[in-house]
Parts: structure tokens; sequence; C-alpha cells
């Protein structure tokens, strides 16, 4: 069985057990957080529940593990000839999730 969410913008497949990294969410670590924006439940049998836009009385339960940081991801900007030249840098900041139950 698993279910995808909407989390931070971004759909995110949720499997029961499994760790998920989505973006930032302001949760200490050992919370437990509920999603309620579900778009796809898949059961075991088979059977697919679609929302519109989302499954009715459909929640996806997880606990915080913890948080982390992305990959750094180097921004360079040059115009040719003009001696212009600038370099960014960016980190997103991640929180792990454990992926407790899926309720539907």
């Amino acid at each position: 069985m698993y279910a995808i969410v909407q989390s931070g913008g971004h759909q995110v497949k949720m499997v029961a057990g499994a760790t998920v990294v989505v973006d930032r969410i302001e949760a200490a670590p050992g919370s437990e957080i509920t999603f309620d924006r579900v778009l796809l439940v898949e059961k075991d049998g088979g059977e697919v529940l679609v929302g519109a836009p989302f499954v009715p009385n459909a929640r996806v339960v997880a606990v915080v593990d913890g948080g982390s940081r992305g990959p750094k991801i180097r921004v360079f900007k040059k115009k040719r000839r003009k001696g212009m030249r600038r370099s960014r840098g960016f980190r997103a900041d991640l929180t792990r999730l454990r992926v407790t139950d899926i309720i539907v």
C-alpha cells in the first residue's frame, strides 16, 4: 500500500514503514505529523483511489526523524566580453520522516 501526498508544493510517494525526505517542516524530532492532502492511494489488493483533487478521509501519519541539508548547488553567471562573473551557492533544508501508517 502506498500513497502520493502533496507536501511543500511537491508530490511525494509514501510507503508505510519507509523513510522519506521532504522540504523543511517546522516540527520537533520525534513529533507526529499527519498529511491530509492525499492525492492517490493504492491498496494492497490493487484498488486505486484517486482524489479530485484529494482523496476524502485519507491520511498519512509520519514521525519526524530529524533534519538535514541537501547538496550544495552552485549558480554561476557570466556575460562574455563584459568581465561580469557572479557565483552563488544554495543548500535546501530538508526533513526526514518515517511513515508509520496510511489511513483510508
